[in-house]
């Protein structure tokens, strides 16, 4: 979309290329805005548009079949897409002037198609933008209430019922704060308070050392002054229940993007060791950026696969962070298109995730503490790995922790659910190695 300057001309490029080359669609939109010649308000809109036709695709699919005679999916690509495009401003953004999201909605259409999207959509707005659900069995409506694949539905309530699975459904599709963790080295958390306090800025309650804004506008200079960086409470959370302190050797196995071991440096007052790893060299220059821009220098990164400690570092770390690559299942608010990923992927993932929790532990020195962490709801990824280490490693134990106003662990380990605690979906447990 280089050059261009519609958001929704810029949105349906965006939409197609995602769908058609299966994308990340963080990655399609980072590359898309670093190319565009947007205005920093037609940015949000793009981005609006873009994340909420992902996340809503299922249901504006099935509105689509309601009022064509033929099923979304017997819909060319570009059409269908026009068509989302329209829908999703008349159902889900009061603040779009139906005529604007009708008639722009239908340029973006191919000339062969505009008559018959104009049509629809007019048809629509006529009816009250609004559409009803499907009568049947309870996952069917599900899918279309939540705009949710049914095998993801089956999945959260064969695990958690069906009371906490359309909650977690429903806070997918729910917009978070932005966070903002102040880098200590530069700033104080009043600072920052004052500088974002027409962005309506804030104490997070359930992490108050951090900040939380509505809306990402205006943060893009602070994280290049080095005064602060974008993170989870979730993410910050697992770092205060590492607890690392100045002076100590740290060890991050599966460090990138590397909030976690910026958050720790900054915990440590940039005093100490802290060693981050990950599987993909390349995903290390983002750290390395990142602790630069905050002037944090105790922090030293290296490829390796986390199944494979480094065997100098044997025995050596006073604190070692395991946070586990994971099916992502907890941040679908963030990444709205985890929702399509095929659950036949998640049955591989313990298995790996264990021999990754047996190599970081290795680092751990007697006495010294192990935080495993996800960020997924699945307890196949996250309880059942933790009891299966402990059962076949007797040096280790649980050891609970206290996060203040987020609670206190359970047998060491605690898991945040977004609709109840308002952060990612995210699992921690700590362990410490015995001394004898």
């Amino acid at each position: 979309m280089k050059n261009e300057t519609n958001p929704r001309a810029a949105a349906a490029a965006s939409l197609l290329s995602w769908e058609k080359n299966g994308r990340f669609a963080n990655l399609e939109v980072n590359a898309s805005l670093n190319a565009s010649a947007l205005s920093d308000a037609d940015r949000g809109l793009y981005t609006a548009l873009v994340y909420g036709v992902i996340e809503r695709a299922i249901t504006l699919d099935y509105i689509i079949g309601t009022l064509s005679a033929r099923p979304a999916e017997q819909i060319d690509r570009e059409t269908r897409c026009a068509l989302r495009l329209g829908l999703y401003q008349l159902t889900f953004m009061d603040r779009i002037p139906p005529h604007a999201a009708v008639s722009e909605s239908v340029n973006t259409a191919p000339a062969r198609s505009r008559g018959f999207v104009n049509a629809l959509l007019r048809t629509y707005q006529r009816g009250g933008c609004r559409y009803a659900l499907p009568e049947g069995e309870l996952l069917s409506r599900m899918e279309i209430e939540y705009s949710a694949p049914k095998e993801l539905c089956a999945f959260f309530v064969e695990r958690y019922g069906e009371e906490t699975a359309k909650a977690l459904l429903s806070s997918a599709n729910q917009s978070p704060p932005v966070t903002l963790r102040p880098n200590p080295l530069r700033t104080t958390a009043e600072e920052i308070l004052t500088r974002h306090a027409a962005d309506g800025a804030r104490v997070c309650t359930l992490s108050p050392d951090m900040i939380e804004i509505d809306g990402a506008a205006g943060v893009s200079d602070g994280i290049a002054e080095g005064l602060y960086f974008v993170q989870d409470p979730a993410s910050r959370l697992c770092v205060r229940a590492l607890d690392a302190h100045p002076g100590e050797t740290v060890i991050d196995t599966c460090a990138a993007p590397g909030g976690k071991s910026i958050s720790t440096a900054l915990d440590m007052n940039n005093s100490g060791r802290l060693i981050s790893f990950d599987l993909h060299e390349n995903k290390l220059s983002l750290i390395r950026r990142t602790a630069g821009s905050l002037g944090i220098t105790i922090l030293e990164t290296a490829a390796r696969d986390a199944r494979e400690p480094d065997p100098a570092l044997i025995g050596k770390a006073d604190r070692v962070l395991c946070d586990a690559p994971c099916s992502g299942l907890g941040v679908i608010r963030k990444k709205p298109d985890i929702r399509y990923k095929s659950l036949e992927s998640v049955a591989a993932l313990p298995a790996i995730q264990y021999d990754i929790l047996c190599g970081a532990a290795q680092y751990v020195r007697p006495g010294g503490v192990l935080v495993y962490s996800t960020c997924t709801l699945n307890p196949d990824e996250n309880e059942h790995i933790v009891r299966r280490f402990l059962e076949n490693h007797g040096d280790f134990s649980p050891v609970d922790f206290d996060l203040g106003p987020a609670g206190v662990s359970e047998n060491g380990m605690r898991t945040f659910f977004p609709h109840l605690d308002g952060c990612d979906g995210f699992f921690i447990a700590k362990m410490i190695r015995k001394t004898t």
